[in-house]
């Protein structure tokens, strides 16, 4: 056995109470009743105890009872010196029970004093302390010296056998609250997860609309200040009014994605291009129902990537196609170029990066650049 082994106190979880069931519990209780009836029984069978012996009798074994109780609570804050003292009390108790023919009294403060210094005390402390105890107990004990020295191995492995299991009901003990903080950690990061999913779907969803609806308002501003026909203008304001519709739809549409209710995305692709002119999809693969993250990762890259051929490549042919592969799904848009726009320059150009670590947080990829004509965006996410 190692020095640590020796000098270790079991755990505040084995010297408590927690995790004690309640038929233990009642045994633990009429074992102590047992205990105190035997010293009382010790004590008032004696036939040399009369008038105040009776009461100095009594009153040793209420101190006994408190300086056990105080042992208790001791062994439990791990304090090893004022748990010796206690021990050395009670032993001492004994030794002037004996004295003064509490012969009974003293033998169960014995041998309760050996059994609980192997179950509550660091061994290298319990060991000397048990000896002393069982020790005190043989030597007074009249029976046979092999009922004896049986008796004496049986409290002491009575005693380490309860350490024992006090040890595996703190580990117990232990292991269930780290799996009730495992589970609570999980559960909370399960929550922030789902609120950085709302808030990611939310924030897509108005970044998408606004954009557009920037577009046109700016194009309405231009024209407004180069001076164009009333007709024009109003164009421009139509369509940033039908974008804010489209908006408020999209924003039901990802409340209902979030409530695991969506259309299958092919869908929601054909109603995206035939919304923009020039613009068509294709599909390929086996199609089946995609994860709600998924889906959502399509959709909103698609938007993004049409917003961003309006503002940069007005008037260029979008052609998007989707493929379902066996482990992942592919979506791709590619337009045809185009004169720059007006808007060009204008946006944050956080498009891009936002689309990028959408695939990224499912594990997927999104590369985006220009090819032989014009732009194309590429989606791969795992399913």
């Amino acid at each position: 056995m190692t020095g640590n082994a020796w000098m270790r106190w079991p755990s505040r979880e084995a010297l408590s109470r927690e995790g004690i069931s309640q038929p233990r519990r009642l045994l633990a209780w009429t074992v102590r009743m047992l205990v105190l009836g035997m010293l009382l029984w010790g004590v008032f069978r004696s036939s040399h105890v009369h008038g105040w012996g009776v009461a100095g009798a009594v009153a040793g074994l209420i101190m006994a009872a408190l300086v056990s109780w105080a042992f208790f609570r001791t062994t439990l804050a791990h304090r090893l010196w004022p748990s010796l003292a206690l021990v050395a009390v009670l032993l001492g108790l004994a030794v002037a029970a004996q004295v003064t023919g509490f012969r009974v009294p003293a033998l169960v403060l014995w041998c309760g004093c050996g059994i609980a210094a192997l179950e509550r005390l660091p061994l290298a402390a319990a060991v000397p302390v048990t000896s002393v105890a069982l020790a005190s107990y043989s030597t007074v004990n009249n029976d046979v010296w092999l009922t004896t020295a049986a008796t004496v191995g049986g409290m002491a492995l009575a005693g380490y056998v309860l350490r024992l299991d006090a040890e595996a009901r703190g580990n117990a003990q232990r292991l269930l609250a780290q799996e009730r903080a495992a589970r609570t950690a999980e559960t909370e990061s399960a929550a922030l997860a789902e609120r950085a999913r709302i808030a990611r779907e939310i924030h897509d969803v108005l970044a998408h609309s606004l954009s557009a609806q920037l577009v046109h308002l700016e194009a309405a501003r231009l024209l407004i200040e180069g001076g164009a026909e009333r007709d024009k203008v109003l164009d421009r304001v139509v369509a940033a009014r039908g974008m804010a519709r489209e908006g408020l739809a999209e924003t039901r549409q990802a409340l209902s994605a979030l409530r695991g209710e969506m259309s299958p995305v092919e869908d929601f692709l054909s109603d995206l291009v035939a919304a923009t002119d020039g613009a068509d999809v294709t599909v390929s693969g086996d199609r089946r129902t995609l994860p709600a993250e998924a889906s959502q990762a399509v959709r909103r890259v698609a938007q993004e990537a049409l917003t961003n051929v309006r503002k940069h490549a007005p008037g260029a042919k979008v052609h998007l196609r989707l493929e379902y592969a066996e482990h992942h799904v592919t979506l791709d848009v590619r337009d045809s170029g185009g004169s720059p726009g007006e808007l060009t320059g204008s946006g944050a150009g956080y498009g891009l990066l936002g689309m990028r670590e959408r695939a990224e947080l499912l594990g997927g990829s999104l590369e985006a650049g220009p090819d032989e004509e014009g732009f194309v965006v590429t989606l791969k996410v795992p399913v």
